[in-house]
């Protein structure tokens, strides 16, 4: 009867433990989705090789993840925004998949080299989101394609070039190759030649982004041919040019050597005191292409709950996400109002810009 009795209370103790403990792992799994869903929204970009301080591409995209930061009280690091700096093509797996390591909820690649990596590691990882700029990539759910339409900014400042030239010769210099240089280089010389059919063009590649003195080396032989105005789409190999401009300037206040620059506003690449003592400016203009406000746009729609994946979203002249910069007072007022002109035949359809040279 005592054996009875003492396997009955044994039974009931152990029947109170598995309750009691299925009760903890309610409350712990709760705990747990609770933790999950009050997890404050994260964002990160992985850089190409010209890092976050190319003046160009990358930098305008870092003004757009830090606008965002900003203006939704986020702070920079793992809890909130940042970016992963990529010293050489090795970098961008790595670096993405540091970013999916850290649990960021939304990952940007900047540039188009990057698109090999993002197919591998979106692939590998479809439950995080991703991002690629300036390429495209249609096939997964979980990767939104952000694409320019550069060759529209492009032939604008062609525009600005071919009118402004005093010698009838120009150049571009292009970094690297490639679809998305080539809508630079195509957008350029139809420009150059719709307002001026006699100009010459003269077109060079560095083949890298991150070189200056390539940069200023191709710069230096295209202003001793004649050039008297360089568009480049070169990333921080651009920032040759601009220092080869400036020497020139620096040497001589009366010689009229121009740059265009790319990406982001360049005007402050452009100032420089001759030896006059005068205060110069060689830029000419720059073809804006606002990584900043896609980068902060995808950023908010996502954050919101709205991520497009497995869409292409273009910025162009309609978005005001192309086109030539703010500082224009090296150009006058004639060549400003033939750009209204061109710009408004191309947004018309009137015109359609070349993507390929």
């Amino acid at each position: 009867m005592k054996k009875r009795t003492f396997a009955l209370a044994l039974s009931m103790i152990i029947a109170s433990g598995v309750v009691l403990g299925a009760c903890g792992s309610s409350s712990d799994d709760k705990k747990s989705s609770d933790d999950k869903s009050s997890k404050d929204f994260t964002v990160a970009m992985v850089t190409d090789t010209g890092g976050v301080d190319d003046r160009s591409f990358n930098q305008s995209a870092w003004e757009g993840l830090q606008k965002f930061g900003k203006a939704n009280d986020m702070e920079k690091g793992t809890d909130g925004y940042n970016y992963l700096q990529s010293a050489s093509e090795a970098d961008y797996k790595t670096n993405l998949n540091t970013a999916v390591r850290s649990d960021y909820d939304l990952i940007y690649g900047i540039g188009y080299k990057l698109k090999d990596a993002i197919e591998e590691v979106s692939k590998q990882k479809p439950d995080n989101q991703f991002a690629i700029v300036d390429d495209t990539i249609d096939d997964r759910d979980n990767v939104v394609s952000i694409g320019f339409k550069d060759n529209d900014g492009s032939y604008l400042v062609g525009v600005v070039a071919g009118l402004t030239t005093k010698t009838d010769k120009v150049g571009f210099v292009g970094g690297v190759k490639g679809a998305v240089i080539d809508r630079f280089e195509a957008g350029f010389t139809a420009g150059v030649k719709a307002v001026n059919p006699n100009a010459q063009i003269d077109v060079q590649y560095a083949n890298d982004f991150a070189k200056a003195d390539k940069g200023q080396q191709i710069a230096s032989s295209m202003y001793s041919n004649g050039v008297d105005v360089i568009f480049h789409a070169a990333g921080g190999t651009g920032n040759g040019v601009f220092a080869e401009a400036k020497n020139l300037k620096k040497k001589d206040p009366s010689r009229a050597v121009w740059v265009i620059g790319v990406d982001r506003d360049q005007w402050d690449e452009g100032k420089v005191t001759a030896n006059d003592g005068k205060d110069y400016n060689v830029t000419l203009t720059s073809e804006i292409k606002r990584v900043d406000i896609a980068v902060e746009d995808l950023a908010t729609r996502t954050k919101a709950g709205d991520f497009p994946g497995g869409t292409k979203i273009e910025y162009g002249l309609d978005k005001n996400a192309v086109g030539l910069s703010e500082h224009q007072d090296n150009i006058s007022k004639d060549v400003l109002a033939k750009v209204e002109e061109y710009k408004q035949k191309i947004v018309d359809g009137d015109i359609k810009v070349p993507e390929k040279p």
